[in-house]
């Protein structure tokens, strides 16, 4: 029984995943609540499936990359839960966990779509402007590149589109839809969202594989280092 944690975007995301199936899933879609929802989601997922917190085998968080804030609040809920209970804590990839959800949402929203053993998955979180974090996974789930900050123009991808067809999904995703629309290789499916539903099949291969991390020193994956805005006071320029 493992309870799994998604803050890495604007979604807060939270599922009770027992043998790698979802018992139940709470998520907000509302933008930057993680801190006001993610406690009360958990609460919410334990009852629901009628499961007390010593029965929990394990507590696993999306490790990034992502929003920094987000990650923040997720891997410390996490982390606190851990400590708490002496539970191992599992780190699950971000885009990995997306391209898991891929295959699940191909199959009950996809099904008018043609797809290859040639294709190629590209998850997508949103870093501001044309910029996104991703990486490309195969048909069979495994990964074929590192993960990357990428800026994204109607020059990207140049040689792979030439003999893949490229899937774009993901909150980066969604701002691409004009500039990929004439694309005969390249599909942008919108309104693809991260949920800790997609992090089920990991995480509990992860547990068999006792694949844990250090609950003291364990860190997110931000990609990038955090720039704090500056900030505005009335009056100064």
């Amino acid at each position: 029984m493992i309870l799994c944690l998604e803050t890495s975007t604007a979604v807060c995301s939270v599922s009770l995943v027992n043998n790698g199936n979802v018992v139940a899933l709470r998520e907000s879609l509302d933008g930057q609540n993680h801190a006001e929802k993610i406690t009360i989601f958990i609460d919410e997922v334990m009852k629901e499936a009628g499961v007390a917190y010593k029965d929990l085998d394990a507590v696993a968080t999306s490790m990034g990359p992502g929003s920094y804030t987000g990650l923040r609040i997720g891997v410390s809920a996490a982390k606190g839960l851990c400590y708490a209970m002496e539970k191992p804590l599992i780190a699950i990839d971000t885009l990995a966990a997306m391209a898991y959800g891929f295959e699940d949402y191909k199959t009950t929203r996809l099904q008018d779509y043609k797809f290859e053993s040639t294709d190629i998955l590209c998850p997508m979180i949103d870093a501001r402007r044309m910029e996104v974090y991703t990486a490309f996974f195969n048909d069979k789930l495994e990964r074929t590149s590192e993960t990357e900050a990428l800026v994204v123009d109607e020059n990207s991808f140049m040689d792979l589109k030439q003999s893949n067809h490229l899937y774009l999904f993901g909150d980066g995703a969604d701002k691409l839809s004009a500039l990929f629309e004439n694309e005969a290789n390249i599909t942008v499916v919108e309104k693809f969202h991260c949920s800790a539903a997609y992090m089920a099949k990991l995480a509990d291969e992860a547990f068999k594989n006792k694949q844990f991390v250090d609950v003291a020193y364990f860190e997110p994956f931000y990609l990038k280092n955090f720039v704090p805005g500056m900030p505005k006071v009335k009056g100064l320029e």
